[in-house]
């Protein structure tokens, strides 16, 4: 049985092919499946640990950003795209894999072209409320098409798309309480713990309002700030200046990125969450954490805004548009959260009810039931 994982190299596209692959293992030990073979096709292989813990073997093909405004670099990409289509044939032909799992992104398109024109049955799932243009495309040859919102449902045909939540994970579900987490980030005393999540590109707006709010932010808070990998210099060179002999400077902690552990010990000490509306809102939801969300106003199809309202018509946050973003309105909703334990009671229990656990699981069980028809047929 060869099942193939694909999608855009972001850590919203990556950890979800992540989640689901950690289930096929479980399903392949449980029902003793000898020759399961896992590939995870895409431009960028992201994290390339993760992959090889899980024996997922790894092919590069060329992608091109599919734009929707006109740029010199379109005729670069175009013929990139060329180059990734014919490497995904080959690679298509070559493997003949039994199952495709399509999380979408522009570099899942070759391996969804390829695997339509060879029949090869495919698996979708979509993380926003509204899809990207692979997603929908791939949507309408799909066998089966998983949705994280039931705002999607309506991108997709009604007959093969089911509400299944976001695959998460399971080292980054439901953290609770993690020994040494306090020693780890060098936070003693009991003052509220707030945890800022750029996602994996960093988010320069929540990276700025930081940097403008340094000493009110730290004078009632410890400060937790994932900045992404892109802005961690620029975001420490401001903050040194500002540490230097300020008697709170110890409560800001920045991490360019926090690795499975620092993430878990990090969040079982967090009281609040502060974030992007991408996908990264369904780990929040399973810790059970009190959020404010600020959608990135540029997402494609205005998804996170979306993503955002629908997280918070559930109770379990509070959205300030990026337009709105300023320091004064940061504090604000900062306060009304913490100086409130009913109201973070009440978001905590909200997200807990907005999280659906076995996500990863079902996804994973489908993809193997598709997967065994094609294999016996062939």
């Amino acid at each position: 049985m060869k099942i193939v994982l694909t999608g855009g190299g972001t850590g919203g596209h990556f950890y979800p092919c992540v989640a689901v692959a950690e289930q096929l293992r479980k399903i392949q030990n449980k029902e003793g499946i000898i020759d399961m073979k896992l590939y995870f096709v895409s431009d960028n292989p992201y994290k390339m640990e993760e992959l090889e813990r899980l024996d997922i073997l790894y092919k590069n093909i060329n992608c091109g950003k599919l734009r929707t405004y006109f740029s010199l670099h379109t005729i670069v990409d175009v013929l990139k795209s060329i180059v990734g289509v014919f490497q995904a044939f080959v690679f298509i032909f070559l493997v003949y894999p039994d199952a495709v799992f399509c999380k979408g992104g522009f570099a899942s398109f070759p391996i969804v072209l390829a695997s339509i024109i060879f029949r090869i049955p495919i698996v979708v799932h979509e993380s926003d409320t509204v899809p990207g243009r692979v997603n929908k495309f791939a949507g309408r040859f799909a066998k089966k098409v998983m949705i994280s919102f039931p705002e999607s449902a309506e991108y997709f045909p009604k007959e093969k798309t089911t509400l299944s939540g976001r695959p998460i994970m399971e080292d980054l579900m439901g953290i609770k309480n993690v020994a040494g987490a306090r020693d780890f980030l060098h936070i003693y005393d009991d003052k509220p713990v707030i945890l800022f999540l750029g996602g994996s590109q960093g988010a320069e707006s929540i990276n700025n309002i930081i940097v403008d709010g340094f000493f009110p932010l730290t004078e009632r808070y410890h400060i937790i700030h994932q900045t992404g990998e892109v802005n961690i210099h620029a975001v420490k060179a401001s903050a040194v200046n500002m540490m230097r002999g300020y008697e709170y400077a110890d409560r800001y902690k920045p991490f360019d990125f926090l690795n499975t552990e620092g993430m878990k010990r990090a969040v079982s000490i967090t009281d609040l969450v502060i974030s992007r509306a991408g996908s990264t809102l369904f780990e929040i939801a399973s810790w059970g954490k009190p959020s404010i969300l600020i959608p990135y106003r540029y997402a494609h199809g205005n998804h996170q805004h979306h993503n955002a309202f629908s997280y918070a018509r559930a109770g379990a946050c509070r959205v300030i548009e990026e337009s709105n973003l300023s320091l004064s309105v940061l504090m604000l909703e900062i306060e009304n959260i913490l100086g409130d334990e009913a109201v973070m009671e009440k978001m905590a229990q909200k997200a807990l009810k907005f999280h659906k656990p076995e996500a990863a699981l079902k996804i994973a069980q489908k993809i193997v039931s598709i997967s065994s028809k094609h294999y016996k047929f062939n």
